[in-house]
This record gives C-alpha cells, structure tokens and sequence, in this order.
C-alpha cells in the first residue's frame, strides 16, 4: 500500500489519543486511548508507543487538537505550537495541521494560526457530518465535553468558534461521560426519602454513575477512578454513596441506582436545555435530526428521544465508507475519523 493512499488522522486531547487510519478512501481502523497530556510532551510519546502499529508507519498525518489547554502550557499559542511540533517530529510522513475553518496549514505555521487550530476537532465532525446530513444538530457526548454543533446547508453552522465562545452561546457543554464530577452537575439528590445536599468533593464522578446502571462501553471507561481504586459495580457504588455523606450499607443495590438515575437526569437537562435552544433558531429546519457521536452517544440517544427528534449515528452515516473492524470505534473517534477523511478527499 503506498503511502499516497494511506492518511492516518489525528485528534490530540487531553486525557485521550483517538487514531484514524484511512485507505483509499475507507475508514480501516480507529482507535482511542488515555494520554495524561499535563504531564508533558513525554505522555504522547508514550501513549503513541502503545497504539497499534499502522499509527507509527509511513503516511500522510491530519492533526487536531484540544490538547492545548492542558495546563503543561503557558496558554493555546505556546500549546499548539508545542503539539505540531510534536506531530511533525514524531509522526513518519508528512504532517498537516487542521485549522477548522482555515483549512490546512503546515506544523511550521500552527503557531501563527493558533486561534483557528486551538480545539477545532468539533468543527471537522460537523464538516464531515455537512457532506452526509445537511441539515442535522451534531450531539458529540464524550468523556469530559459535549459538543452541540447546527449544521446548516451542508456546512457547520455554530455561533461561537472558539471554546470560550462555544461556552457561551451553548454549543459547548462542559460535561461528559466520564470525568465530569458530579458535584458538576446538581448541589442536592434524592436518597432515602430525603432531599440531601451533597458533599462538595470528586468522591465520584459520571463515570460511576453509568457503571452503576450499565451504560458506559468498556472500551470506553479508560480513566482512572475518584479514589483510585477498581471500576467494579460494588466500588462505584462506594464512591456515590460518599457523595451523599454515607457508606455503601447504608443503601442497597436499587437504593444506588436510583441516586444514580437522579444524577444522569441531571446531566440530561443540562443538555436538553442546550440543545432546545439551538433548536429553536429561526434557521433550523423542524426536521432536522440529531446526529450522535461520542463515548456517551448513549446520552445523544436519550436526548433525541426526549426532544421528539429522529436520530442517526455518525458511525451509520459512515457504513458505506468503514471497514467493520473501525465500526466499534467510529463514534468515540469521531474528529479523528473526520479530519482524516477531509484531508483524504482533499487528496483526490
């Protein structure tokens, strides 16, 4: 296979590195996996040693990032400068940076572009989800953000662009599936007949939420734990009940499911409201769907299903493009897929 036919995209987080391997035109592969980014540089040299081996061969390199507000850098600038330098050195073959609305740029120029590139994976799932669903709202639920993105004529169609924008207009919901605390989420819950206000700790965090009610994909549950023990249905239990000032006997085992119930419904409105209010813009077809993506699509589902929306899933509109084995990983690699498959096209 030559190098020509082979793009292997990028999207450089912090907390994961999600891989994309494209040939001639075909999603063969993806894959997702922990990079604890605010350590340093070395952490990407060490998750890129334990990727599968097409990642580390010869090929064409698309890069995004979020990565670069890790708190190991000064700020964005210096993080993306640092990131595509990265990408330039240790990727085999050429690199190009994505700067969302600017397109490509080379890694010598990632610096200068700094605002176009700094955490503009989103922008690429929504170009790629314009080619498909022209007219959709893209729901990317993952382990720390959602990302709410209108899609209008086949291009995104977002208010802000960057993440401070995002923040405010709505299209940037900072809770997911996995890291967010709950404390993030509500400041009381219901518990044995009693309305409780919660303990202001990260005893617990979503991910134990949706252990608990055996919704979180094992591929998925990659982080560690608030008290860094197992991730075992008895231990997540553990951890909610400290939320609420008690020990794990103190309830039983539909006593821990619906305390967890309450917080997953508090996440929901969270996104429910978001996401009826970008909805409700004058230019957004009633018809409209949802297209869902993400490690917590999940949560996507049950959002279409309450907002009364169809609803499809990145990884179905991309069937006719994916390999089966990438199908697993499609969703949770959504701007990894998607920036691979721009600068595949781009090629031809």
């Amino acid at each position: 296979m030559s190098i020509a036919s082979t793009i292997v995209g990028w999207d450089l987080g912090g907390v994961h590195v999600k891989a994309s391997l494209i040939r001639d035109g075909r999603v063969q592969a993806a894959v997702q996996a922990p990079c604890p980014l605010w350590q340093g540089l070395k952490a990407l040299d060490t998750t890129l040693a334990t990727l599968p081996d097409w990642t580390r061969q010869e090929a064409h390199h698309a890069v995004t990032m979020t990565g670069e507000l890790t708190d190991c850098f000064a700020d964005r600038t210096e993080g993306v400068a640092a990131l595509a330098g990265w990408a330039a050195e240790r990727l085999a073959g050429p690199v190009r940076i994505f700067a969302g609305r600017a397109g490509f740029v080379a890694p010598e120029e990632a610096a200068a572009a700094s605002f176009e590139i700094a955490s503009a994976n989103w922008y690429a799932t929504a170009a790629l989800v314009g080619r498909l669903a022209p007219d959709a709202l893209v729901v990317d639920i993952g382990s720390t953000t959602a990302d709410l993105i209108p899609v209008l004529g086949g291009r995104p169609a977002a208010t802000g662009y960057s993440d401070a924008e995002r923040l405010e207009t709505g299209e940037l919901v900072y809770t997911g599936v996995v890291r967010t605390p709950l404390i993030g989420l509500t400041d009381h819950a219901p518990f044995l007949g009693r309305r409780t206000q919660l303990m202001t700790e990260t005893f617990a965090h979503a991910a134990d939420v949706y252990r608990i009610l055996g919704d979180l994909p094992a591929e998925a549950d990659q982080q560690g734990t608030g008290d860094r023990k197992g991730k075992s249905v008895a231990e997540s239990e553990t951890r909610l009940a400290r939320i609420v000032g008690r020990d794990r006997g103190e309830g039983d085992a539909s006593s821990w499911v619906a305390l967890a119930g309450h917080f997953a419904e508090a996440q929901l409105r969270l996104l429910h409201d978001a996401a009826a209010t970008l909805l409700s813009r004058p230019d957004m077809p009633a018809g409209a769907p949802l297209v869902t993506c993400g490690a917590g699509a999940f949560v996507g589902d049950r959002l279409a299903v309450r907002l009364g929306r169809w609803r499809t899933g990145l990884a179905d509109l991309l069937a006719a493009r994916a390999g089966e084995a990438a199908s697993t990983w499609i969703s949770t690699c959504g701007p990894a897929v998607a920036v691979g498959l721009i600068a595949e096209d781009l090629t031809r």
